[in-house]
């Protein structure tokens, strides 16, 4: 799992970066490690957090289909004890005020209904 790359992985977070650039969507940064978490991209002006979330590191409840058969045990409770993570950090960041959306890795295979729903959710906030 050492090897496992956090930062630009393309077929997660980059698929997303590609996207936000595709709908013109601005005023985004990523890696931000002044917040819990080090989230994925914050969207200060409206105070919304993303996060794009592998399917299989973090228990997509659409597929679930993909944990291993082998070391069933294993899997399941580093599964669910990401699944856990996500929930205390998602509770502690909107106890300050954040807007909190997660992305998931399946969704990004048509990333313009991403993105327009994220269009939509991030001018509700600039209204508030």
């Amino acid at each position: 799992m050492s090897h496992v790359r956090s930062k630009g992985n393309q077929s997660t977070e980059g698929k997303l970066i590609a996207a936000l650039n595709e709908a013109g969507i601005e005023g985004w940064r990523t890696q931000a490690k002044d917040l819990p978490s080090c989230p994925d991209f914050v969207f200060d002006a409206q105070k919304t957090i993303v996060f794009v979330d592998g399917c299989f590191w973090h228990g997509c409840p659409h597929c679930k289909r993909l944990r291993p058969k082998s070391s069933k045990e294993y899997w399941n409770e580093k599964i669910e004890g990401n699944i856990k993570r996500d929930k205390r950090v998602r509770n502690r960041l909107r106890k300050h005020g954040w807007s909190v959306l997660r992305v998931w890795e399946h969704q990004l295979k048509k990333p313009e209904k991403v993105t327009t729903r994220l269009a939509k959710h991030l001018a509700k906030r600039a209204k508030v």
